[in-house]
């Protein structure tokens, strides 16, 4: 009987080992898509340091970029000027700089920077 048992638990470990290839074969397309995936981070690191770029140039901001604090947009805000950073209802904010007046220097999630009326931030 302890042999038959034994015979019995080894037959599903075998069984075991067959589905196992087949779930390796299904996570090597997982890296595959993993690897995609860090080439669009490094697509979308290079269009974060042209906007700071653009944003050095047309700030002339020549300070270090640090975080003050985070906000969130209260309303949806269209840009009126190329300076101006439209924002989106219950966006994420970073508040890069405080300017003189009621507006902040901002970047949104795509690294985008533009001047935000306080009025339209919600700080926690």
């Amino acid at each position: 009987r302890e042999k038959d048992d034994k015979h019995k638990t080894w037959m599903p470990k075998f069984l075991m080992a067959k589905e196992d290839k087949e779930q390796r074969k299904s996570s090597d397309d997982v890296e595959r898509n993993i690897f995609k995936v860090k080439k669009s981070n490094a697509e979308k690191s290079k269009k974060m340091e042209k906007e700071e770029k653009f944003f050095r140039e047309t700030f002339m901001y020549d300070k270090e970029i640090n975080v003050i604090n985070t906000a969130t947009a209260e309303c949806s805000v269209p840009s009126k000027r190329k300076v101006d950073l439209p924002v989106t209802a219950g966006e994420q904010l970073d508040v890069i700089d405080v300017t003189e007046g009621n507006a902040v220097i901002c970047r949104n999630s795509e690294g985008r920077y533009g001047y935000v009326l306080v009025e339209h931030l919600n700080f926690r």
